[in-house]
């Protein structure tokens, strides 16, 4: 990739190091590129488009954890790459997204080499760490109607519409719910003029 389509992520030298090293590739929605138990060879960056990082059970259950936007990482997929350790979580395509694929190697090379990455690391820990919290707290204190619109809120700010395309399974996955649920809420929801409902689209009000 030639310099006038590289996207500025860092300070030139690391920009191009990063170019250099990395390999960028496209992967259309719905793709899983991280599974857990999955060994981890390369350490993405977001170029366009988005990732969710989910938690599964042992019953196939998920819980949405975060998502990746342009310009972030996935600071679980670093930290197990670096000590060769197995994945923890799942990683799957939001939005059709470009990826930067670092090789862990150098990932952990700069964390010596270049301090700008290093700060670029544990700002992604922070703010990672301060989302799981908000899970928590959420799964902990939060009434499934408040998680419930926080979560289309946070997609209508990913897709930047106020019109979501997401069935009501999708939902309940994410929010690691029954689907009957999620249906009982959103009605509730439409009946205090806070969303509108349609086939597969919910509209934000």
């Amino acid at each position: 990739m030639n310099s006038t389509q590289e996207t500025a992520l860092f300070q030139p030298i690391l920009n191009k190091e990063a170019y250099t090293s990395g390999q960028v590739k496209f992967f259309p929605a719905d793709t899983v590129i991280l599974d857990i138990n999955s060994y981890i060879h390369s350490i993405p960056i977001v170029l366009k488009g988005s990732i969710k990082v989910v938690r599964t059970d042992e019953e196939g259950r998920e819980i949405l954890l975060y998502y990746i936007k342009p310009g972030e990482s996935c600071i679980m997929s670093f930290l197990a790459g670096i000590h060769q350790d197995t994945s923890k979580i799942k990683a799957i395509v939001e939005e059709d997204v470009e990826l930067l694929l670092i090789p862990v190697q150098k990932a952990s090379e700069w964390i010596r080499d270049y301090p700008e990455w290093s700060d670029f690391i544990f700002g992604l820990y922070q703010k990672r760490f301060e989302e799981l919290l908000g899970v928590v707290n959420a799964l902990a204190f939060q009434k499934l109607d408040s998680r419930l619109l926080q979560l289309l809120r946070q997609k209508a700010s990913l897709y930047q519409s106020k019109e979501v395309s997401i069935t009501h399974q999708q939902l309940a996955d994410e929010l690691g719910v029954s689907r009957e649920a999620v249906s009982r809420v959103l009605k509730i929801m439409e009946n205090e003029a806070l969303i509108t409902l349609s086939r597969n689209k919910i509209f934000l009000l």
